[in-house]
């Protein structure tokens, strides 16, 4: 990552922002010490839409069915005696 430093930033701020928006990720750094990072920022996520998969599955009726002691075991580790 490139170290630039306050007065650089300042002078060639709208070169520098192209470039983040590009991809690039700099520190802005005074008097030699990183004091704050400038890059790209990652667009929002979509909003999800509801009921999208509604009618392509059937959830069966004993779905909260408690599981059968054997399998309960094995995920449990457990051994069944």
């Amino acid at each position: 990552m490139e170290k630039i430093n306050v007065h650089q930033a300042k002078t060639h701020l709208s070169r520098l922002l192209e470039r983040a928006q590009a991809g690039e990720e700099f520190l802005i750094a005074k008097a030699g010490k990183p004091v704050a990072r400038l890059g790209p920022i990652t667009p929002p996520l979509k909003k999800r839409r509801l009921g999208i998969l509604d009618g392509k599955f059937k959830i069966p009726d004993d779905f909260n069915r408690p599981l059968p002691e054997e399998l309960l075991a094995a995920f449990e580790g457990r051994r069944r005696r």
